[in-house]
């Protein structure tokens, strides 16, 4: 199946492009955007990956499912387009930072910035319904996901994986933590972030940890 995706990554994923699971998400997600409004735009799906090719991933950090407003998402995971309103887990991971690294808030929720530095913000899932979380879960969108992670593991080294929150905990089983560095904590959703997110430190120690092994470090 041809599917418009940055080179590198093409190339990684080849395989699960010609699995029936993968015809099958096609379909049902083709169908979904023509039934009516899902997000982030069609030629969005795939923003993280066009962003950030492979090997210039250095971070990894994983969302679930995209925002389902209007105008918020746009295909890299927490991020929104400038000039939007940050949602409520944006505003934590930004108060965090702050409290690391003593950096101001910024004006825009927009991570592109980071993305171009080798931050891969991966949803879980890749589409949603519009106003309807998690509408287009267990339609093949984690198994396709779980393949992106497990590649990232097992032919690159040293990246860091931020894993905040159970869903995303339960991805540590794909990664080699022999070749990578995990970083878990409670979930930046202001539901949990009092509850471990806050004062996880993992900016610092991700940067840390880029530095120990002769990286950049991300400018957050």
């Amino acid at each position: 199946m041809n599917v418009n995706i940055e080179e590198s990554w093409h190339r990684q994923l080849s395989s699960e492009f010609e699995k029936p699971y993968f015809s099958s998400l096609v379909q049902f997600v083709r169908q979904e955007y023509a039934a009516g409004p899902c997000y982030p735009p069609g030629r969005l799906i795939f923003n993280a990956f066009n962003s950030t090719p492979f090997e210039q991933v250095k971070v990894v950090i994983l969302g679930q499912d995209p925002y389902h407003g209007p105008g918020q998402a746009h295909g890299l995971c927490f991020s929104v387009n400038d000039g939007v309103e940050f949602p409520p887990s944006l505003k934590n991971i930004f108060q965090e930072i702050q409290a690391e690294t003593g950096a101001p808030i910024p004006s825009s929720g927009n991570l592109t910035r980071w993305a171009k530095q080798g931050v891969f913000l991966l949803n879980t899932c890749l589409s949603v319904r519009a106003h309807q979380a998690f509408s287009h879960s267990g339609q093949g969108w984690e198994t396709f996901t779980d393949a992106v992670i497990h590649h990232l593991s097992k032919d690159r080294d040293n990246l860091v994986f931020m894993l905040w929150g159970a869903p995303a905990g339960k991805k540590a089983a794909l990664i080699d933590s022999s070749r990578h560095l995990i970083l878990r904590s409670a979930h930046p959703s202001p539901l949990s972030a009092y509850r471990g997110f806050f004062g996880n430190h993992h900016f610092e120690l991700c940067n840390q940890y880029l530095v120990q092994h002769g990286k950049e470090p991300i400018q957050w």
